[in-house]
């Protein structure tokens, strides 16, 4: 697989290339993960692009990711999503799997909704809750902003204090709570992957603090405050993590856990773009 670097010229030419085709400017980016993808097909007015068909993008390999773009308008706002995101294990270099990130940017979004299917770590969750992701654990060995500085996308050192910004995360439980949903919150492990956690890995990830992990999602993030956007993220766990009991893990069970909650975790969206706080 060849992986030419994406820098700040690609960026600008894909968001240009958008731009011109676009009927609105989308004030919210949504990455939609594996089952979760059917919130974009709710757009209305949409406009659609395959990612093949979208300069510099690269494809999504996995299962359960459509692989295409759609702009539109939910719940009263201008919104983007992602039908399926790229991944490090699919051997794409992290500007690539944080690629997209960097065009919403320049297309003006200034909040990010990210979502996940996720390994339950905690014994107090179970197949199907929705986790607000309260933090993250950057295990994958990576990271997308090694290397050098361009300042025109962010500061060298970009704080990560808060990188799932807390006012949202007030804004989800509250809004979860008058809905009478119970969303639990957590800490994220991102792992490369692809292979899935031994028990023991598992157990280790548990001391460090962790609530869930997946294979995904922390490079987005990363960048997504390097670019200076408030950040929020949700976690559907699919399946509970390999030793916390004695389920043994496929992808299928995952995707179908993901399509048993969809209309819940969809619901649970729409209410957080309908009132989501002006960035």
């Amino acid at each position: 697989m060849q992986n030419p670097f994406l820098g700040y010229d690609q960026i600008e030419e894909t968001a240009a290339w958008l731009d011109e085709r676009l009927e609105q400017k989308p004030q919210i980016a949504l990455i939609l993960g594996s089952g979760l993808g059917a919130l974009a097909d709710e757009f209305e007015d949409a406009q659609r692009f395959e990612y093949e068909t979208i300069p510099h993008f690269p494809t999504s390999t996995v299962k359960g990711h459509a692989g295409r773009l759609v702009f539109g308008k939910i719940e009263g706002k201008y919104a983007v999503a992602m039908q399926g995101r790229f991944h490090a294990y699919e051997g794409w270099g992290l500007d690539q799997v944080t690629f997209p990130v960097r065009v919403f940017a320049r297309l003006g979004c200034k909040a990010l909704f990210v979502t996940n299917s996720a390994g339950g770590i905690n014994g107090d969750f179970g197949d199907g809750d929705l986790m607000l992701i309260s933090d993250h654990i950057n295990l994958t060995g990576r990271n997308p902003l090694v290397g050098e500085n361009d300042e025109r996308l962010g500061p060298r050192f970009p704080d990560m204090s808060d990188a799932y910004d807390i006012e949202l995360r007030r804004f989800a439980l509250r809004t979860a709570r008058e809905m009478g949903i119970h969303l639990k919150t957590g800490i994220y492990a991102g792992v490369l992957g692809p292979s899935y956690e031994t028990p023991a890995e598992v157990s280790m990830l548990r001391r460090m603090g962790a609530d869930a992990v997946g294979m995904s999602t922390v490079p987005e993030v990363i960048v997504a405050k390097h670019e200076g956007l408030q950040v929020m993220g949700i976690s559907c766990i699919t399946n509970m993590a390999a030793g916390v009991n004695d389920q043994h893990l496929d992808h299928k069970d995952v995707t179908a856990v993901a399509a048993r909650v969809r209309g819940h975790f969809i619901k649970v969206l729409r209410a957080l773009i309908e009132g989501l706080p002006e960035a």
